[in-house]
């Protein structure tokens, strides 16, 4: 059954109380960012805040959905990453949206709150990657939740230097700069996800096949 791309690598399907305990920390990490970084970002008029608030409303539910797929089937599990992926892609388009709409609007952010929040939120994402960096190789279910908390953690130090440079150049446009790097990170993380999970869809497929072949 070699010519339909089979694969026998076994990588962890997130099968372990261990696992789980961390990822509900994780859900719950991501849901209070979430409050603080929007309600931070609606004060500071700032664009890469609220895109980075966004992210963590989309990690919280996308992680939920995860922890409710743990131990179901291969293709389950796939398709709940290839909707993660989906949903990655859907949110960049929403920032860049966002973003180019600001361009229009003479607004300059508050560079105090932007950076100050954004070493508060690469706390919280650097603690969740660490928590989770073991599990960093397992199937695409798994490996999105390590993915996005180390994309998040890199992109707010984006937000923290955005800060900065609002400040020194006394122009929102580092805001805005950092909004559509985020925006080109989650696509870049989406495009990863979505890759590896058609894979194993693909993959589970195939193992069906051979199974009622041999029968």
């Amino acid at each position: 059954m070699s010519g339909c791309g089979c694969s026998h690598d076994t990588k962890f399907d997130g099968v372990s109380a261990d696992y789980k305990r961390i990822l509900l920390v994780v859900i719950a990490i991501n849901a209070a960012m979430f409050l603080v970084e929007m309600t931070s970002g609606l004060y500071a008029q700032s664009m890469a805040l609220k895109a980075d608030a966004l992210d963590f409303l989309g990690d919280s539910v996308t992680y939920a959905i995860s922890l409710a797929v743990i131990g179901m089937s291969v293709r389950v599990r796939a398709t709940a990453a290839l909707f993660k992926g989906v949903s990655l892609g859907v949110m960049a388009a929403v920032i860049l949206s966002a973003s180019v709409y600001r361009t229009f609007v003479v607004a300059q952010p508050d560079e105090v709150v932007m950076s100050s929040v954004g070493l508060l939120a690469f706390t919280a994402n650097l603690i969740a990657a660490l928590l989770l960096m073991r599990y960093r190789d397992g199937d695409s279910n798994v490996r999105s939740v390590w993915l996005c908390s180390r994309n998040d953690a890199i992109g707010n130090l984006g937000v923290v230097g955005a800060g900065v440079l609002v400040g020194v150049t006394a122009t929102p446009w580092p805001d805005l700069v950092v909004a559509v790097v985020l925006a080109a990170l989650f696509l870049s993380s989406a495009v990863g996800i979505i890759r590896q999970a058609l894979t194993e869809k693909r993959e589970a497929a195939c193992a069906v096949s051979a199974a009622a072949m041999a029968e």
